[in-house]
């Protein structure tokens, strides 16, 4: 079957310089943009139900730039003053940098890996034992957290925002020959807001191996996976579908 129309289950990039746009009109292909999952942060009365104490800790672990938000969002909602001393555990660079937006960065409280994962984190958890660490986290996360416990590593999870499904409108058209997605919430948001979804024809892409074993166990057919040796990311990998597909056709 021919692909007319594919869904992005992401937002429309900012750049019309995207490789989204390159392909829509490399191969005339109709290319939409809608997340099927959002953010959403706790409220101030909701997180105070965790009866967790943020003026108790003296170290905070970060591995998304959400979670910093939610974090300085929270303690400006509940009037905590952070103190200078405080000291934050990235996951990468990247989101060190990004505490700018709320502190001064400084070396000597700021502490990143470089590849996102958290066993990068523990030499200077260990230099820095002494510390009472609260870990900031959605309520859907990796559990990674074993390398900690393994390092006996004292921290407390603390959820901060949620991932909630984006709801479609009933009389939006839902005409796709493609769907790609990015995440196993957005495979749930596809069944919640389809109760009765039939695959048929229509391709589905996914990025990331948690993402397609979702698909797999929601006993959808995967037509397109990413990363892949000749596939680093998404667009590239769709590119090749869509020039095999029309291959295929002629």
């Amino acid at each position: 079957m021919e692909i007319k129309k594919i869904l992005v289950s992401q937002p429309r990039p900012s750049s019309e310089k995207s490789p989204y746009f390159e392909i829509a009109e490399k191969y005339g292909v109709e290319i939409d943009f809608k997340p099927f999952i959002k953010v959403e942060g706790l409220t101030a009365k909701e997180f105070r139900q965790s009866k967790i104490n943020i003026s108790d800790f003296t170290a905070v672990i970060f591995t998304a730039r959400t979670a910093i938000d939610h974090f300085f969002r929270l303690c400006e909602e509940m009037r905590i003053n952070i103190p200078d001393t405080m000291k934050y555990f990235c996951t990468t660079e990247s989101i060190a940098l990004y505490l700018q937006k709320y502190t001064v960065y400084r070396k000597r409280k700021i502490f990143h890996g470089t590849t996102g994962k958290l066993e990068e984190l523990l030499p200077f958890l260990q230099k820095h034992n002494k510390e009472k660490v609260l870990y900031a986290i959605s309520d859907v996360h990796k559990d990674e957290t074993n390398v900690l416990d393994d390092h006996k590593i004292k921290y407390t999870k603390a959820v901060m925002y949620r991932t909630v499904s984006t709801k479609f409108n009933p009389d939006e058209p839902f005409d796709y020959d493609m769907l790609l997605f990015f995440s196993p919430s957005g495979i749930d948001s596809l069944l919640k807001n389809f109760p009765d979804f039939k695959q048929g024809d229509i391709r589905i892409g996914c990025f990331g191996s948690s993402t397609a074993k979702a698909v797999k166990e929601a006993g959808l057919r995967l037509d397109l996976e990413a990363p892949s040796p000749n596939a680093p990311s998404m667009t590239a990998a769709l590119d090749n579908y869509l020039k095999e597909n029309r291959a295929k056709e002629n």
